[in-house]
C-alpha cells in the first residue's frame, strides 16, 4: 500500500515520502503526517531473533513506501553500524517488577537522538536523488541540546548538504555545548542565540516560510530542510524502536504476544512520545502512553485540562533538553484528534502563535485515552536518580529520571503494574554535575567534587558507575573550539546567510 502525505494545515496532499522529507516542513508551515496509516502485517513472533537493523525495516518500510528496498536498506545499514558502542543497538534494562529501561544512547553523541539522526542524512541525500533536487540542501536545526550535535555529526561533510544549528546560549549543559562547539566539517555551523529553545524554534520556522528568504537560497542554488522532529525522516525512524522493545520483551518472555505494555517517554518537544503513539497505530500493543514532564509543564496541563498555555515562566532544569513550552509534534495529535480537520488545526496553531494559548472541547479531550501526564520537578529528579542507584547499582541521566519518577506517580495512582518500558533518553555522562550531585545524597564523594570540571566529573562519574567514559566524551576534552558565534533570535537569518555567502 503506497502512503502519502498531507499537511496539518491543508495546504499540500498526496504527497510522497521522499518529498516530504526534502521539504522538511509543509509550505502552509504544517506538519506532514500520513493520510492513512500502514499495518505492521508481521507477525511479532516473526521479528524475535531479528536484529535492529532487519526490525528498522519492517517499520520504515511501511511508512516510506517511494523508497525501493535497496534504497532502505542501504540507508538503514549505513546509520545502525558501528558507530553505535553496542551490536544491540537499543539495549534494554530490567530494573525491579516489570520496569524496563531502553537505552537508546549507545550512538555517536549519547541521545536518543542518535536512533533519528544517523539515517537522516542517508533518507536525505536518497530523497534528493529519487527527486532529481540539484540544489544543495541546508539544514536548518534549532536544538534543546542534543539533537544538534546529533544532527552535526550525520551531516558533517556529507556532500550536496550544509547545516545550520542555533541553540540556547545560556540553556544547554557543558558537555551539550563542547560537543556542538568543537564540531569539525566544512559545511557545518554552531550559532548560540541569546534566548531560549523556543525563540530558536519560532525563528527556525519563520525562515521556512519566508518566501522572500527562499527565493534568495533558491537563487543562490540552496534549499531549506530540516533535521528537527517536525521532519517525517526524523519521526519515523523513531517509531523502529519501540516495535524493537516489544520484540525484545517477547524474546525473553516477559510479555505474551499480544499482550499491552505502558510506554513512558521523558518529553519537550512530543517528538518522541508521538512516535510510540504511531506505533501504536500500526499495532504496536501499547495500554498507555505516560508523557513525563519536568517543571515546564505545559503538556501535563494540557492533558489534565485540555488547554495548552505557553504563557508561563520558562524554567531552566537540570533537564535542558525538556525546558519548552512549545511543543512541536503536538500539532500531529491535534490534526489527528480533530478528525484530520486541517482548518481546524490551523486555527488552533494560530490561537497559539498570536494569543500563546488554545483549548479543545471535552469531547476532543476524551480521543487523549491513549495518554496520561505527570510531571517531576528537580528535587525529585534527583531523588529518582539516587533512588535507583541505591537499588539497582545503575546511573541514570537527568531526563530519564523524570521519567522514571512520573512512572513511580503513574503507578502509585492506577496500580497497574503490567510490563512498561521506559526511554532512556541520554547518557548520564551528558548531565554528569547534576547526576553527581544526585549520588552525592547515596554515597560519599571527594571533598573537591564542586570545583571539578565536567570531564573531572566523567571520570568520578565513571568509577562510581563501573561503565567507561563515553568516547562521545573523551573526543571533546580537548577538543578546540570552532563555532564561538553568538547572536540575538533576530538575527538568526542572517547568520544564515553569512554562512552561505548570501548577500541580504
Amino acid at each position: 500500500m503506497e502512503i502519502l502525505y498531507r499537511s496539518t494545515r491543508g495546504g499540500e496532499t498526496g504527497i510522497p515520502a521522499s518529498q516530504a522529507i526534502l521539504n522538511g516542513l509543509a509550505s502552509d508551515s504544517g506538519l506532514y503526517v500520513p493520510e492513512t496509516f500502514p499495518h505492521l502485517d508481521v507477525p511479532f513472533t516473526e521479528l524475535t531473533g531479528k536484529p535492529y537493523t532487519e526490525i528498522a525495516y519492517e517499520v520504515m518500510s511501511r511508512f516510506l513506501t517511494d523508497f525501493t528496498e535497496e534504497e532502505l536498506r542501504n540507508c538503514i545499514n549505513n546509520a545502525y553500524d558501528e558507530k553505535f558502542d553496542t551490536p544491540e543497538i537499543a539495549p534494554m534494562r530490567r530494573t525491579g517488577d516489570n520496569t524496563y529501561f531502553l537505552e537508546l544512547f549507545h550512538g555517536a553523541t549519547i541521545a536518543f537522538k542518535d536512533m533519528a539522526l544517523s539515517i537522516l542524512p542517508h533518507l536525505l541525500t536518497t530523497a534528493a536523488k529519487k527527486n532529481r533536487v540539484t540544489d544543495e540542501i541546508v539544514i536548518l536545526t534549532a536544538t534543546s541540546g542534543d539533537t544538534g550535535k546529533a544532527a552535526l555529526a550525520g551531516f558533517a561533510d556529507v556532500p550536496g548538504t550544509r547545516i545550520v544549528v542555533f541553540y540556547p546560549k545560556y540553556g544547554v549543559s557543558p558537555v551539550q555545548e563542547k560537543q556542538m562547539v568543537t564540531q569539525k566539517g566544512k559545511n557545518t555551523c554552531v550559532v548560540g542565540i541569546t534566548g531560549n529553545f523556543d525563540d530558536a524554534q519560532t525563528a527556525v520556522k519563520k525562515m521556512f516560510a519566508d518566501h522572500d528568504m527562499a527565493k534568495k537560497l533558491s537563487d543562490a542554488g540552496f534549499r531549506f530542510s530540516s533535521a528537527n522532529s517536525i521532519n517525517i525522516g526524523r519521526l519515523v525512524p523513531q517509531i523502529a524502536y519501540y516495535v524493537w522493545s516489544y520484540v525484545k520483551l517477547l524474546e525473553t518472555g516477559a510479555v505474551s504476544d499480544g499482550e499491552k505494555i505502558n510506554i513512558v517517554v521523558p518529553t519537550g518537544n512530543f517528538g518522541n512520545i508521538l512516535a510510540a503513539y504511531y506505533a501504536k497505530q500500526i499495532g504496536l500493543p501499547v495500554h498507555k502512553l505516560i508523557c513525563a514532564s519536568n517543571e515546564n509543564k505545559v503538556l501535563f496541563d494540557f492533558f489534565r485540562t485540555g488547554k495548552y498555555d505557553r504563557r508561563r515562566d520558562f524554567i531552566l532544569t537540570s533537564s535542558p533538553s525538556m525546558d519548552i513550552l512549545i511543543s512541536s509534534n503536538l500539532e500531529r495529535l491535534i490534526y489527528t484528534i480533530l478528525g484530520n480537520d486541517a482548518e481546524a488545526c490551523a486555527c488552533k496553531m494560530k490561537s497559539l502563535r498570536e494569543e500563546g494559548y488554545y483549548e479543545i472541547t471535552e469531547e476532543q479531550k476524551q480521543k487523549l485515552d491513549d495518554f496520561c501526564g505527570y510531571f517531576c520537578d528537580m528535587k525529585e529528579t534527583k531523588e529518582a536518580i539516587a533512588s535507583l542507584y541505591n537499588k539497582e547499582n545503575y546511573v541514570i541521566d537527568t531526563h530519564t529520571a523524570v521519567a522514571a519518577d512520573v512512572y513511580d506517580k503513574y503507578r502509585a495512582e492506577t496500580g497497574d503494574g503490567r510490563p512498561t518500558v521506559i526511554a532512556s533518553t541520554a547518557s548520564p555522562f551528558k548531565f554528569t554535575r547534576s547526576v553527581i550531585e544526585a549520588l552525592g545524597s547515596v554515597r560519599e564523594l571527594p571533598p573537591n567534587t564542586a570545583d571539578m570540571d565536567d570531564f573531572a566529573l566523567a571520570d568520578l562519574l565513571s568509577e562510581i558507575s563501573g561503565v567507561a567514559v563515553p568516547r562521545a566524551v573523551e573526543e571533546i576534552r580537548t577538543a578546540p573550539v570552532l563555532h564561538n558565534k553568538v547572536v540575538d533570535a533576530e538575527d538568526m537569518p542572517q547568520a544564515v546567510y553569512d554562512f552561505l555567502g548570501i548577500q541580504k
